[in-house]
């Protein structure tokens, strides 16, 4: 938390990969913090770092969603949102102060917190027969691919992820089984 003037800043940071994973934590924040009077925060997604958004959330235009962003490319992090949430203490502080005051607060909380570094991995959704299953699954023992989910109705469902070397080896797989529904859903 950072003080300045009265006012209380709370910065927040989480690991997100999608925008609805951004939504969902928004609204988690604006439940904890209903009294604050501003959740202005910036996210950065995706293993190109090109999808991003920054919000000022009624502060004045760049003064709280840019500086937040800022921090977030100085630390060259992706997949990350961060949140800052502003409770009011009577003193207004100028948009250079508002500036420094989300700059500090979302450095602080990125400065604090753990950086993960993770693989980069393709991520896949395959709907497998029940007769397909036994020999899919060998080769995703094979290829060590990541089995991330798994649903059970008219067939699987698989959620799978893998290192990006194995990819053209397992679309070849895929492509020899017909049977063998693909979505893929991005690297990250």
């Amino acid at each position: 938390m950072y003080k300045e003037k009265g006012s209380k800043f709370i910065a927040l940071a989480v690991p997100c990969y999608s925008e609805d994973e951004v939504k969902m934590y928004l609204e988690q924040w604006r439940k904890e913090h209903y009294q604050s009077r501003h959740l202005c925060y910036a996210y950065r997604l995706g293993w190109k770092k090109d999808r991003y958004r920054a919000n000022d959330d009624g502060e004045p235009n760049n003064s709280a969603g840019a500086p937040i962003l800022g921090q977030i490319q100085s630390f060259d992090l992706t997949n990350v949102l961060v949140g800052v949430v502003r409770y009011f203490g009577g003193t207004k502080l100028g948009v250079g102060g508002l500036i420094q005051a989300y700059k500090t607060a979302a450095y602080e909380a990125l400065n604090s917190g753990e950086i993960e570094i993770c693989e980069l991995k393709r991520h896949f959704n395959v709907i497998v027969s029940f007769t397909d299953y036994a020999h899919f699954m060998r080769q995703v023992k094979w290829l060590g691919i990541d089995l991330k989910s798994q649903e059970i109705a008219d067939s699987y469902s698989l959620e799978i992820a893998l290192s990006i070397e194995s990819t053209d080896e397992f679309l070849s797989f895929i492509s020899e089984n017909e049977a063998l529904k693909i979505t893929d859903h991005g690297i990250y």
